[in-house]
């Protein structure tokens, strides 16, 4: 039996819907983020407002993981600019992950070969992983009409919370698959080495 716990933080700030959440032990703890124009002056209120509803200390925690994107350049740069903070200040370990391999943490093991699709600023990227999630191709843009002769028949993952931005046609396709962005899932990509733990900077696609 793995006796092993991880108590961590982590924030998500890659859409206009981001999330705080907390593990401690054998209970969590979340909260919605409306994105907005002043997010960034509030994010650090909202973060401390959470702890002390919750009763949490940043003492009871050991890491801190954060979304380094894609997404809106402000949010990334204000919510990596408070994470590490946060590290510094209570000798946190920060790790970033990214919303692609986020996506496909359930997928771990599973499948030999398996690619997340996402839509940012009308275009499409892909990137594309082993069974154990490592790295077969960077992240790239794609043309619809690709990702429907090349991609037709792999199993494709798009993240719920960017749903709305796909064609439909995309949507119809055999083997994709919609998930929900499980921050749970990170402890699993922490322990298998798939996360950046040394430069931890925001994701940005051209």
């Amino acid at each position: 039996m793995n006796m092993y716990i991880m108590n961590f933080f982590s924030i998500d700030c890659s859409t206009e819907i981001g999330s705080l959440f907390v593990k401690i032990q054998n209970k969590t703890f979340s909260k919605v983020l409306q994105s907005d124009k002043s997010n960034n002056d509030l994010l650090m209120k909202q973060i401390l407002d959470f702890f002390e509803e919750n009763k949490i200390k940043f003492n009871n925690i050991s890491k801190i993981f954060v979304n380094q994107g894609p997404g809106n350049f402000s949010w990334l740069r204000g919510s990596l600019a408070i994470a590490k903070g946060i590290s510094i200040a209570e000798n946190l370990h920060l790790i970033g992950y990214n919303t692609f391999i986020w996506s496909c943490a359930k997928y771990f093991d599973k499948a030999d070969f398996i690619c997340c699709l996402i839509k940012f600023r009308e275009k499409y990227y892909i990137k594309e992983f082993d069974k154990r999630l490592n790295n077969v191709s960077n992240i790239c843009e794609i043309q619809e009409s690709e990702i429907v002769e090349k991609y037709a028949k792999k199993i494709k993952i798009v993240p719920k919370k960017v749903l709305k931005n796909f064609n439909k046609k995309i949507l119809k396709l055999d083997n994709l698959n919609i998930v929900d962005l499980d921050h749970m899932d990170l402890e699993t990509l922490q322990l298998n080495g798939l996360l950046e733990e040394k430069l931890i900077k925001p994701l940005y696609l051209n």
